[in-house]
């Protein structure tokens, strides 16, 4: 398989994480979800701390357009001051952007799709599930009540929306930003990351011809 890819977007209990590590096993690539947070952290340092708590958090300022508008910036620059929603975002997309030139990755969220919009061989998923499901996915992980769920899937998806239609200019969840949109409650988290996996395989040898 040559180089690729992947970036999962996912909606709020649909084992999005889950699915991205099992998918890692299946084409033997690593896949950075909660990695990403460290790997952010030690390439900027910020604490893990710092860099969580401002993860995939919407932003309200406009300065981003003209860091954005400069690709080769790093959050590093000298003379740039910016809200910390937005440092962390610039950590993060450099270092996504620094994992995928050492090779195969899948990144989970954080807007990897348009850190990599100039890369080849990026492939872009999205996961989507039945909030029946959502709901009891976040329970079963986290132990919440059956409304505090709710509340939390609800809640989570606006943030994840907000912070990816802000940053990208793109809707989030929109079929035509992904190669693959896929509903997770279908075949579940074993099933949908078996899928992806085939997919893939599929999209390279079609590629080969």
């Amino acid at each position: 398989m040559k180089k690729v890819l992947i970036t999962i977007g996912r909606q709020s209990g649909s084992g999005g994480r889950r699915i991205g590590i099992r998918l890692g096993e299946l084409l033997n690539i690593p896949c950075y979800d909660e990695e990403l947070i460290k790997e952010a952290a030690k390439n900027s340092g910020y604490s893990e701390e710092v860099i969580e708590s401002y993860d995939e958090k919407p932003t309200k300022s406009f300065l981003y357009s003209f860091v954005m508008s400069h690709p080769t910036m790093t959050y590093h620059a000298p003379n740039v001051t910016l809200p910390m929603e937005q440092k962390v975002f610039l950590a993060q997309y450099n270092t996504i952007r620094d994992l995928a030139e050492k090779g195969n990755a899948i990144f989970v969220g954080r807007c990897a799709e348009y850190a990599l919009e100039e890369e080849e061989n990026v492939i872009n998923i999205f996961i989507t599930v039945d909030m029946p499901d959502a709901i009891d996915h976040i329970q079963e992980t986290y132990g919440y009540s059956l409304s505090k769920a709710k509340d939390f899937v609800k809640k989570t998806n606006k943030s994840r929306s907000d912070y990816y239609n802000f940053y990208t200019n793109r809707e989030w969840g929109e079929a035509g930003n992904y190669h693959l949109s896929i509903n997770r409650s279908v075949l579940g988290i074993e099933g949908t990351a078996k899928v992806i996996a085939d997919f893939i395989r599929l999209k390279q040898e079609a590629e080969q011809d």
